[in-house]
């Protein structure tokens, strides 16, 4: 059985970034370029950062949880996303795909309404 496929993986060398982050962490830039990406219900599930933009959200997350917090951006999200730290100089890139779940609360799962009168002739009661 040939596994062997003709097309290669992406990379950063094949794909373009999608955004530049000049210096500063830019956090309306990043959630605009996440809503580009939302349709029909879902959303990318990955943050993909090179070396340069993943130092930029540490240092935008320590100012709001401390240093010590970020030291490594290891199973983190950002607005979502996981993280994934690539080892390439510069690149942002979203990809991947989620589904958004309904919301799971007591009022999504009552049943239908029905008329109670109407119900009440049909029902036997012993």
């Amino acid at each position: 059985m040939n596994t062997q496929h003709d097309t290669p993986f992406p990379d950063s060398a094949t794909l373009a970034a999608e955004l530049e982050l000049n210096g500063v962490w830019n956090t309306s830039a990043v959630s605009d370029l996440i809503r580009s990406k939302c349709e029909h219900g879902e959303t990318p599930a990955f943050l993909f950062l090179g070396k340069k933009e993943a130092a930029l959200l540490r240092e935008h997350l320590a100012q709001a949880f401390g240093a010590e917090a970020v030291s490594t951006l290891r199973d983190t999200y950002y607005m979502g996303l996981e993280v994934v730290e690539i080892e390439v100089e510069s690149f942002v890139f979203t990809g991947g795909r989620k589904t958004v779940r309904t919301l799971q609360d007591p009022i999504a799962r009552r049943p239908a309404w029905r008329d109670r009168d109407a119900e009440a002739m049909w029902q036997f009661r012993i």
